[in-house]
């Protein structure tokens, strides 16, 4: 039986989402490890991976029940998770099709990235202090990045993926009390990609980048930056299906 779960993570425990040969401290070998506690073997899959230290308030994971879990109730088992994790909670749990694919069928992925001026000790592993300038160049340059793209200059080298094309359906921002926020909804993200907007489109409002040179980047003509957002105050917030 294919299980649906929708979870929450602090990404500042972890190297990331997906399972790694090199460190156990991700976000899927915690779950696993907790999975196969309770007698379950199947492997995790995510809607997406986050990098270290990115946080999660609406991943979307699948994995199968054995026999056994069948006929228990997923109240239960929720709640032995729960139990067992330590920054990781199971938010909801479902039964889902048995072709239910966490990632492949997710329609739209909606990260929040959360930040302010000088950010207090308490908050610094969850807001961003990464500098902002004119809210207006702002929204002016997340605009320029709503509609399909090749963001072939937008992805940490090193990953390789079948293909670049991205279609992202808004890209705006809001301010909450002390707080401001970027929102950016698309149907998937490359690798790092989020952030690496994230610092092109604070360094225009900076006067650092022109409107124009972020045009030339994201068309693919000319690579002006390849630094990336810091990761505090980074969260995938909810994930869309079909």
């Amino acid at each position: 039986m294919r299980i649906k779960a929708v979870i929450a993570y602090d990404g500042s425990e972890f190297e990331g989402f997906q399972r790694q040969n090199r460190t156990d401290r991700t976000v899927t070998g915690a779950i696993e490890n907790t999975l196969k506690s309770v007698g379950i073997e199947s492997p995790v899959t995510g809607s997406g991976r986050t990098d270290a230290g990115v946080h999660a308030t609406g991943q979307v994971i699948h994995f199968d029940l054995p026999s056994y879990w069948q006929d228990q109730s997923l109240a239960r088992l929720q709640t032995h998770i729960n139990r067992k994790l330590k920054s990781i909670r199971f938010k909801h749990i479902c039964r889902a099709a048995d072709d239910f694919h966490a990632r492949y069928d997710a329609r739209e992925r909606i990260y929040r990235y959360i930040f302010r001026d000088n950010p207090s000790i308490f908050e610094r592993r969850y807001v961003s202090s990464l500098g902002m300038g004119d809210s207006s160049l702002l929204q002016t340059a997340l605009e320029q990045f709503v509609g399909e793209h090749d963001f072939i200059y937008f992805h940490k080298t090193g990953s390789d993926p079948l293909h670049s094309r991205r279609t992202v359906f808004k890209a705006y921002t809001r301010r909450l009390g002390p707080y401001r926020l970027i929102y950016f909804h698309a149907d998937g993200f490359l690798r790092a990609q989020v952030r690496m907007m994230i610092y092109a489109a604070a360094a225009a409002s900076l006067g650092r980048l022109t409107i124009s040179s972020l045009r030339e980047q994201i068309d693919g003509r000319h690579r002006h930056l390849t630094t990336l957002a810091p990761p505090q105050g980074l969260y995938l917030a909810r994930v869309l299906y079909k």
